[in-house]
């Protein structure tokens, strides 16, 4: 049985595609990032069905989201293709901002509007499809920032909103205050974090019905080359399923987050367009049960309770 193409990431959220793109390291591609580079990645993502692009505004030291556009710009009628998620809060040191003398988090609602418009102007459009609170903040107030996430899906710029590595406790708060409904919880997810499906976020995710995306699926490429004793356990299992499906690893790892029913939705983080065409190949790659679980115990080290 395949995975469907999309998804409807909430009941009243958006209809997304199963796998997403990150373009958290768009700016180190070896092949460099100008206009033709940057629109050949969006149209492979586009040829194989990926349609949603994660974004935050730091990515690139504050750069990446104005290189996107720029392609954008370019090519304008690729917009209308495409869903784009970004987020905001997390304030780095960086020439970009010369005011941040230290890291920190920021969600006054000057600074989630200022955010937002910035995105729009760098990303060339005047919407946002999804809007992710980045980080929570131990001085999150949640009236606050309840007020500007209303004021600007009234005024029509950003449809939907959401959060990212936010705690079962954090979500529940702040979706309590909001007049909108939150569509997803972005988390670091893949078989050397398995916290997320123990910890109660999953959970919570299949009891509001909302997708959570998966950043960071392929564990930063550890699981290809890291020498941990995890590392080399699962990357065993992975090598002998490769044998038995005729895949490669980052295929059976996307296909291991796509076989849970809350319907995870990996990001992928490749430069390579042989890489994107080929994570697609994961929506077509069921895993079978017994072997999700193989991935599941190599990684704990034992078996099952």
């Amino acid at each position: 049985m395949n995975t469907p193409m999309r998804v409807k990431m909430a009941a009243d959220g958006p209809e997304v595609s199963r796998l997403a793109y990150g373009v958290w390291r768009l700016l180190n591609d070896p092949q460099g990032a100008d206009v033709q580079r940057v629109l050949a990645k969006i149209q492979t993502c586009l040829d194989c069905g990926i349609t949603t692009f994660d974004h935050a505004d730091i990515y690139g030291g504050y750069g990446v989201e104005e290189v996107f556009g720029a392609a954008l710009r370019a090519n304008p009628g690729l917009r209308q293709r495409m869903e784009l998620v970004t987020k905001c809060g997390i304030m780095l040191v960086n020439p970009a901002r010369p005011g941040n003398r230290l890291k920190h988090y920021d969600y006054s609602r000057q600074h989630i509007v200022e955010s937002v418009e910035r995105s729009l102007r760098n990303l060339a459009t005047d919407y946002l499809d999804v809007l992710l609170l980045h980080r929570p903040s131990p001085l999150l107030d949640p009236h606050e920032v309840a007020e500007a996430l209303r004021s600007l899906v009234e005024q029509g710029k950003v449809r939907h909103v959401g959060v990212s590595n936010f705690t079962p406790a954090q979500f529940d708060m702040l979706a309590s205050w909001l007049s909108v409904s939150l569509v997803t919880n972005q988390v670091e997810l893949h078989p050397l974090r398995l916290e997320p499906f123990l910890d109660g976020t999953l959970d919570q995710c299949l009891q509001r019905r909302i997708s959570p995306m998966a950043w960071s699926p392929l564990a930063g490429g550890r699981l290809m080359h890291g020498e941990g004793e995890a590392e080399r356990r699962v990357r065993a299992v992975l090598v002998e399923l490769g044998r038995k499906y005729g895949a490669d690893l980052d295929q059976l790892l996307y296909a291991w987050l796509l076989r849970h029913p809350s319907r995870i939705i990996p990001v992928l983080g490749t430069n390579q367009l042989e890489r994107i065409t080929s994570a697609a190949r994961a929506l077509s790659l069921p895993l079978e049960l017994q072997d999700w679980f193989a991935v599941w115990s190599a990684s704990t080290g034992a078996e099952v309770p």
